[in-house]
């Protein structure tokens, strides 16, 4: 253990060098050929595979493990990125455990599923590293489309759209493409700079133009790419973080999970980055997760979990749960912040236990207090700043069928638009299924 692990504060360096690099290595080591082989070869090909009705991009994954089975990988990524052109992402960050791996037979039967994520990675790792794109453009049509956000789902629906021969322009707000993909997704989930070289891949495609640190609303406005454009796609996420509303919110070293994960995503050299030595994270889903992991990886001793309803409402999967836990974060359960101690800096947190019950969730009076000098904010966010008259819906931009706002010639997509579930796979199916739909328009 470092001497700075004991620092009281927020402080950068609790850990060397080594132990740093070992925490923050690759989740799940890639198969060799050999592994994928035996893998796929416990695969049933089933026939209406489950599998495939549970994947929000329905790869078809009985074919693309066959073709593993027979030597040929890059037909295998071709058979996946027909449906999902960021397969090598969702590969390392979808919660496969809820979705094709829950829903495949070998589950069912034996409590063990096929490895779809990590074979899928294998496919998809292989025919990248050859720095060869599986697709070519077709005709120009003379037609220009606007994707707002560089995210899973305005990525792909730009490639979607410059394959079908349209001239693309990508704008994002940020300083570099990809979204939550490259801001945030823990370390250890995307090792290398994965991200980056995804969309370096993807953009080999031609015919898109991407433009960085144009904001809509600010820079660009929904009206003026209306007037140059044949048609607009929204896929810029949900910029607003929610707050607390709690007493003593404003202490320093309270700050947004969002943040701090993106803070860790782009350093160069992650004992940069302080953590504290008691941190709490407020809320129940992935962020929270990651944002506990990260902060233990760090060398935080003592990280805790809180979230105001039962642990199974939690939208964190068991599988996170127990990374979590297995990382040495505790889980703390019905309970909610109702005031941060502290002058200048937090030092505490006290929080209300709560009761989930038919008239919905309450605040106890009963109360305890947590030691921290850290508190992160992952209790959802929300979208800053509706753009133009559109239509909304429970906080997003209300769409119709494959992204159609209530704006005439305007999509939208992600974690923006109602009817996702704030998945990276999820945004890529509606990005490439609004891309389907302007065409369809564009052209008839």
């Amino acid at each position: 253990m470092a001497n700075s692990e004991r620092t009281p504060g927020v402080v950068a360096g609790r850990l060397q060098r080594e132990a740093l690099a070992e925490n923050f290595a690759d989740l799940h080591e890639p198969f060799d050929a050999h592994e994928a082989l035996v893998a796929a070869d416990r695969c049933y090909f089933c026939y209406d595979a489950p599998c495939i009705n549970a994947c929000p991009t329905s790869i078809d994954i009985p074919l693309f493990i066959r073709q593993i089975q027979a030597g040929q990988p890059a037909s295998a990524a071709k058979t996946i990125f027909d449906q999902n052109i960021l397969g090598g992402m969702c590969a390392r960050v979808c919660p496969t455990e809820t979705l094709c791996e829950e829903a495949c037979v070998r589950e069912a039967a034996e409590g063990k599923p096929v490895e779809i994520g990590r074979l899928q990675r294998f496919a998809t790792d292989t025919v990248m590293a050859t720095g060869a794109h599986p697709y070519a453009r077709a005709a120009g049509t003379g037609k220009r489309i606007a994707v707002v956000g560089a995210g899973p789902a305005g990525l792909a629906c730009a490639h979607r759209l410059a394959m079908k021969g349209h001239d693309v322009v990508m704008f994002d707000a940020r300083e570099k493409p990809g979204g939550l993909n490259e801001y945030g997704i823990a370390s250890y989930k995307t090792v290398d700079a994965f991200a980056q070289a995804e969309v370096a891949w993807l953009m080999q495609i031609g015919g898109i133009k991407l433009e960085t640190g144009h904001r809509l609303g600010h820079e660009i406005m929904l009206e003026e790419l209306q007037d140059e454009f044949d048609a607009v796609f929204l896929g810029v996420g949900l910029a607003g973080v929610n707050a607390l509303r709690a007493e003593g919110e404003g202490h320093a070293h309270v700050r947004d999970a969002v943040d701090f994960i993106a803070e860790l995503r782009q350093a160069s050299d992650v004992s940069t980055v302080p953590v504290g030595r008691d941190v709490v994270v407020i809320g129940g889903g992935m962020t929270a997760v990651d944002a506990a992991v990260q902060s233990k990886l760090l060398g935080a001793e003592h990280v805790t979990i809180v979230y105001r309803r039962p642990r199974d409402r939690m939208s964190a999967s068991e599988y996170e749960q127990q990374l979590a836990t297995s990382k040495g974060v505790r889980i703390i359960t019905g309970a909610a912040p109702v005031r941060l101690a502290g002058g200048e800096h937090v030092t505490g947190i006290e929080l209300a236990y709560t009761h989930d019950g038919p008239d919905g969730l309450t605040t106890t009076a009963e109360t305890f207090m947590l030691k921290a000098d850290q508190v992160l904010k992952a209790i959802g966010q929300h979208l800053d700043g509706a753009p133009g008259a559109m239509a909304l819906d429970g906080g997003k931009i209300a769409v119709d069928g494959p992204g159609r706002t209530s704006v005439d010639g305007v999509w939208a997509g992600g974690d923006c638009a109602t009817g996702g579930d704030d998945l990276t796979v999820t945004a890529v199916a509606e990005g490439r299924d609004a891309a389907e739909d302007i065409h369809a328009t564009l052209m008839s």
